[in-house]
């Protein structure tokens, strides 16, 4: 893959937009301090993705965004897109069948930036990840700034180890091996939390078991209680029948001695009347 054209709109010094086309062979930008060469580069960088806004040379991420001066206004949108030329088919397998692809980058005031491949969007991971199976990106070693070169000399052997890396094609494979990494141990912390809410799961259900049993078992002698209950409730029924007719047997045995009582009044009365003649 080769980059061909790297465009420009709202990006720091750039108000309106502008074209680098990067043609066979080398190219050079030429100017005086303070031009916006610096610029430039800043907007490869970020369009591969960097994240640090004090990379960019400034206080948060929408400083990148043009300011405006006095004969410019201010702008509220910043883009960066570089056009890639693939016609070996090489890099990502998704992208490989395409001659011609471009990755952009976008940045509102208060809405934060956006990314997008081809003019589909993309998360930022996915834009980084693009770059780095081309052993390229925001932090790589062949963008080489003012007094890189003698940092390079003077380099550790683990800095050494990412130039020779990047340079053999297999940066893209670190970075894809440290992202499984994270999902590996994101996937383990996952494993862990979800045996201890087994646990918890468990010790509930045995809980609740026991809360079943002991609903049963109330269940149980609450109907044995009811049955008890209601047997004593017909004893007492049948004993109240029971008073009932004793007390009517009563009753009408006294109302035969009242009626007898009363017919032995009449007849005296009658006696008293037949003597008083």
């Amino acid at each position: 893959m080769e980059f061909k054209k790297i465009q420009l709109n709202g990006f720091k010094s750039f108000a309106e937009k502008t074209n680098f086309l990067i043609e066979d062979g080398l190219t050079g930008i030429v100017g005086p301090n303070g031009c916006g060469k610096s610029n430039i580069v800043e907007s490869l960088r970020w369009v591969m993705g960097e994240t640090s806004a004090k990379s960019m040379r400034g206080s948060g991420m929408e400083d990148v965004i043009f300011s405006g001066t006095s004969n410019k206004a201010s702008k509220n949108i910043a883009e960066v897109s570089i056009e890639v030329e693939n016609k070996d088919k090489e890099g990502p397998i998704q992208y490989r069948e395409l001659e011609q692809i471009q990755v952009r980058r976008k940045i509102e005031k208060d809405k934060g930036s956006k990314f997008y491949i081809n003019d589909k969007e993309v998360r930022a991971r996915d834009a980084q990840m693009f770059f780095a199976d081309l052993s390229t990106g925001a932090h790589s070693p062949s963008m080489i700034s003012q007094g890189r070169i003698g940092a390079l000399v003077t380099a550790k052997p683990t800095d050494r180890r990412a130039i020779l890396e990047e340079a053999a094609g297999i940066s893209g494979l670190h970075v894809r091996r440290h992202e499984a990494e994270l999902r590996l141990g994101a996937a383990e912390n996952n494993l862990k939390r979800a045996d201890e809410l087994r646990r918890q799961q468990e010790k509930q259900l045995a809980n609740l078991q026991k809360q079943a049993e002991e609903a049963t078992k109330y269940k149980l002698i609450s109907d044995q209680i009811k049955k008890i209950e209601a047997g004593l409730y017909y004893l007492k029924l049948l004993e109240i029948d029971k008073e009932i007719r004793i007390e009517n047997e009563i009753n009408t045995e006294a109302e035969g001695e009242v009626e007898g009582f009363n017919n032995k009044i009449s007849e005296l009365e009658n006696s008293i009347k037949i003597f008083y003649r």
